[in-house]
């Protein structure tokens, strides 16, 4: 996958004034037909379609990726594309962006979109109470103009040389204006497929639009069926069973069996995606520096990554920009694995040992369970007895994350550096899961947002990364390959995304039946 290119963004963006959206090359013998059946992990019986809350792949991928749309998507290839937006432009200081709006397109009960539904959607991340990931990307507008029907402008409180990136986030959907109540309650948007069931944690059935503005472009199957199976060993097997088509999150220990299938495709992408252990700073012991990189020293890496991955991953240094991020910095000192700077450490935070509980479930990730008794162990060594608390796996997002003071998590990463650190480490952001704050990097964050010149930003962000990776609350010792298989049956066009699992979490879109 190609490099995500904020300086030609800006070059026509800016400089050219718009930045005209392009489709996505299909091959010529795509073609519509029959129904796609999906096994899924990462699915809630507290689900819903309130983009707002949306944090695993069963309804990323039925919301942004099947039912609804944004105003921009990021292709399979990288390079960002309009979906609701037409095309944009911006001032010279990135501040002032004016996005022109497809006409033509309705949502599902028949309503026309236009940009009452944009500013209307925009502003449901901010309202009082809302509990949005998007927040910090929606309160940077300071304001929003319709200069027509379907032409929006929005002025930032600083510079953002992302903005448009930021707009394809995949909470930040286009509802209905004055509609949203009952289009979260029934799932009403303009994407290919609209809802004909849904039973959340369970199943979700969608039927492909006639008269769609992607015809031709996308959307290959009359109906798609997300099928609920958080289990790894039901989930492969339903595949190889020909029960569905497509599974997310391989499991590694059923891979040699599955590559042995000759109707079973794997699929492998390097993005951003990363496993973490997040610790609660403003709770003890987690508050003191010297147990935070105490910690750190006390996790083997490497075995993680060779045990828990099988290899489809690589060490990670506990900040959360990724090998697939424009501004990577993988020439930091590597925390690593030394017991005597654990045993340092603790005596820096006038400790001999250390007693802290572990929450985790396979729901956080695969093998998460797995991964915090591999922790346990490696710790042992240095006096930390850390005690691995097994989490039911439904609910694991809404009772434990954010709860639980240390816990099991995992990260999709960002298509930007500034987009992924806004999402969760600005200060009093939603998904702030640590609530970690440092002055120098709250600096740097606004500092890079606004910065045009791409050495400057570098520099700023390389700082942060190695100040995250020192002082941050957040153990993250490997990035994951998303690994995903499908039946043979299906095809693509050779192109696949790794913003998120399933290409993107946009397969239902972008595949077909060969």
């Amino acid at each position: 996958m190609s490099q995500f290119s904020r300086r030609n963004l800006l070059k026509t963006g800016v400089a050219a004034g718009v930045l005209a959206a392009t489709g996505l090359p299909v091959r010529a013998q795509a073609k519509r037909g029959g129904r796609l059946r999906l096994g899924l992990a990462g699915a809630n019986t507290s689900d819903s379609w309130d983009g707002r809350t949306h944090s695993d792949t069963f309804m990323i991928a039925g919301a942004h990726g099947c039912v609804f749309d944004c105003l921009t998507e990021v292709a399979a290839d990288g390079t960002l594309k309009g979906e609701l937006a037409e095309s944009w432009e911006a001032t010279a200081d990135a501040k002032t962006w004016t996005f022109k709006l497809r006409q033509g397109v309705t949502f599902h009960n028949g309503k026309a979109f236009g940009a009452d539904d944009v500013m209307e959607s925009l502003n449901m991340h901010t309202e009082e109470g809302a509990k949005s990931a998007a927040q910090p990307i929606v309160s940077a507008i300071t304001e929003m103009k319709k200069l027509g029907e379907h032409e929006v402008q929005f002025t930032l409180a600083a510079g953002n040389a992302d903005f448009p990136f930021l707009l394809s986030d995949y909470h930040i959907l286009m509802y209905p204006a004055g509609q949203i109540e009952e289009a979260i309650a029934k799932g009403i948007g303009t994407g290919l497929y609209s809802v004909e069931s849904f039973d959340p944690g369970v199943r979700f059935v969608g039927k492909r639009v006639d008269s769609h503005y992607k015809d031709g472009s996308a959307g290959w199957f009359d109906e798609v069926e997300f099928i609920a199976i958080n289990d790894a060993s039901a989930r492969m097997n339903a595949l190889m069973t020909n029960q569905v088509d497509v599974v997310n999150r391989v499991d590694f220990k059923t891979e040699a069996l599955m590559k042995a299938n000759p109707m079973v495709n794997i699929f492998e992408v390097t993005g951003n995606q990363h496993y973490t252990f997040p610790m609660q700073v403003a709770v003890e012991p987690f508050n003191d520096m010297n147990v935070r990189r105490a910690l750190k020293h006390a996790i083997n890496r490497d075995e993680l990554v060779q045990k828990i991955l099988q290899g489809h991953g690589r060490v990670a240094n506990d900040h959360p920009i990724g090998p697939a991020n424009q501004y990577f910095a993988g020439d930091l000192e590597q925390n690593s694995y030394d017991l005597d700077k654990v045993k340092f450490y603790l005596k820096e935070a006038g400790l001999t040992s250390l007693d802290v509980n572990l929450s985790a479930a396979n729901a956080a990730f695969a093998g998460a369970i797995d991964a915090a008794q591999l922790y346990q162990a490696s710790a042992a060594g240095a006096g930390i007895n850390i005690n691995v608390v097994q989490e039911p796996d439904d609910g694991y997002w809404s009772n434990v994350w954010l709860k639980k003071p240390w816990c099991a998590c995992y990260w999709s990463g960002r298509a930007t550096e500034d987009w992924m650190f806004s999402t969760a480490y600005e200060t009093g952001v939603p998904w702030n899961d640590t609530g970690w704050e440092q002055a120098r990097f709250q600096e740097l964050l606004l500092s890079a947002r606004a910065e045009l010149d791409s050495a400057k930003r570098r520099e700023m962000y390389t700082e942060m990364q190695m100040i995250m990776s020192t002082e941050g609350g957040t153990v993250i010792p490997m990035y994951a390959n998303y690994v995903d298989a499908h039946s043979t049956k299906l095809t693509n066009t050779g192109e696949i995304g790794n913003v998120f699992q399933l290409d993107s979490s946009r397969l239902a879109e972008r595949w077909w039946f060969a």
